[in-house]
């Protein structure tokens, strides 16, 4: 049996986006329902659902 590519998870808890700060590539820490923590953009919000890389741990993009 193979493990999927990517999953969908909630995320549960979000660091505070710093206000003003849109430059590109700026992210921030996310945990997610399964208390793994990724790296994602400053828009992603607790309560999204977010795909994550199951080969590297990385953000994909919100779904």
């Amino acid at each position: 049996m193979e493990l999927p590519t990517s999953v969908d998870l909630k995320v549960v808890e979000a660091e505070m986006a710093i206000r003003g700060d849109t430059a590109t590539g700026v992210t921030k820490k996310v945990t997610t329902e399964s208390g793994v923590t990724v790296q994602c953009p400053n828009f992603v919000v607790v309560g999204d659902t977010i795909r994550v890389d199951t080969r590297t741990g990385e953000y994909v993009t919100r779904v």
